[in-house]
């Protein structure tokens, strides 16, 4: 498959130049919207609560003369620092010049993508209706997927660009996630006339912790506890505390014995001390599993074994906009673009990887059998 990488890695740059931090997607959304129009593109915003963006879902659909069709999704949020992006290109690594990210998570695949529609135009090559979900706010917890309007979708599977390893890695397994929010409540006494009369709530807390399973519990189930504020003064017994974890798994019903276990010991060490546990539990979004002999596994391969890439299964620890879609009804792998180095000013993506997920992408648009 025949693509034009000058093209396809200036097309990239322009689009990581755009400001687009998690929430202001405007000006992202709006030009995407526009370049894909101008490829044949039907293109329907789909508005979201002003409060999570001052940007838009877009929905894309690209009639085919081949039968089937396919979803492709990135999402067009970065991390910050992600404003004021200058990149460069050495030795065939794309890089920021070290103060902000480079925004190849998730903007790589969005280049591939067009890039390989914009190829099969221009060969001539027929393909199957293509079907496109760009979502926003993917970065504070899949807010966009959440949100979007999959009645609009048409194909029954599809993939997510948006995860590292080598070209051909596919995600076929992705952890569900549950959060945890705790106020424990003990309290306030004179630190040095009275300590007696208080209940510190971070000596509760941390009675708590010494007996919880944290970190790596298995080799599917992690666990972890982020975020740890309270306290006045040094001569004030801490009154209370907040605090924030999570849990996560790639078996729902591990994941809910973890978070189980996670409340219960707040919960007894509270009681322990005569101090009170208010804690919240929100699911952040659920695993997902796909069999390596799934038949979107094999065609997704199968594309990459068109372009001479090997294709590999993989799993992964973190949550995508795939997560959500598969919750959906929709099944879709995340493949790997080659981004290295994600949520850091070390970020870089290899020009030759951008070309190579592109190629495959050609192959599988472009795929008998979808």
């Amino acid at each position: 498959m025949n693509i034009q990488s000058d093209r396809l890695i200036e097309h990239f740059l322009s689009l990581i130049q755009i400001d687009s931090e998690s929430g202001n997607e405007k000006v992202m959304a709006e030009q995407l919207q526009a370049q894909l129009s101008a490829l044949g593109f039907e293109v329907t915003p789909q508005a979201v609560d002003p409060a999570l963006s001052n940007g838009f879902n877009l929905y894309a659909k690209l009639p085919g003369t081949l039968p089937g069709h396919t979803v492709m999704s990135c999402h067009m949020d970065t991390v910050t620092p992600g404003n004021g992006i200058e990149p460069e290109i050495v030795d065939g690594m794309i890089r920021s010049k070290g103060n902000t990210i480079l925004g190849g998570d998730d903007k790589s695949g969005i280049a591939a993508i067009m890039e390989a529609v914009r190829s099969l135009q221009e060969q001539g090559i027929a393909h199957h209706t293509i079907e496109l979900a760009f979502t926003v706010y993917e970065e504070g917890g899949l807010c966009g997927s959440k949100c979007f309007d999959v009645s609009m979708i048409e194909a029954k599977q599809g993939v997510v660009l948006d995860s590292g390893g080598p070209i051909g890695t596919i995600i076929t397994q992705a952890p569900g996630q549950q959060n945890i929010e705790l106020e424990m409540i003990g309290r306030p006494a004179h630190a040095g006339l009275a300590p007696e009369d208080g209940i510190n709530a971070l000596t509760v807390v941390a009675d708590a912790i010494s007996q919880m399973k944290l970190s790596r519990i298995d080799h599917e189930t992690t666990a972890n506890i982020g975020v740890v504020q309270g306290g006045q003064a040094t001569n004030i017994v801490m009154p209370s505390l907040t605090l924030k974890a999570e849990a996560r798994s790639l078996d729902d019903a591990k994941l809910e014995a973890q978070v189980a276990h996670m409340v219960q010991t707040f919960e007894q060490a509270a009681a322990k001390h005569g101090a009170t546990a208010n804690i919240k539990v929100s699911p952040a979004y659920g695993a997902y599993r796909i069999s390596d002999d799934d038949p979107l596994v094999q065609l997704v391969s199968q594309a990459f074994g068109a372009v001479n890439l090997p294709a590999k299964t993989s799993t992964t620890g973190g949550g995508s906009d795939a997560n959500i879609f598969n919750q959906k009804g929709i099944k879709m792998v995340n493949l790997s673009t080659g981004m290295s180095k994600v949520h850091t000013c070390e970020e870089f993506i290899a020009v030759q990887d951008m070309i190579d997920i592109t190629r495959a992408l050609t192959a599988y648009m472009a795929a008998p059998g979808l």
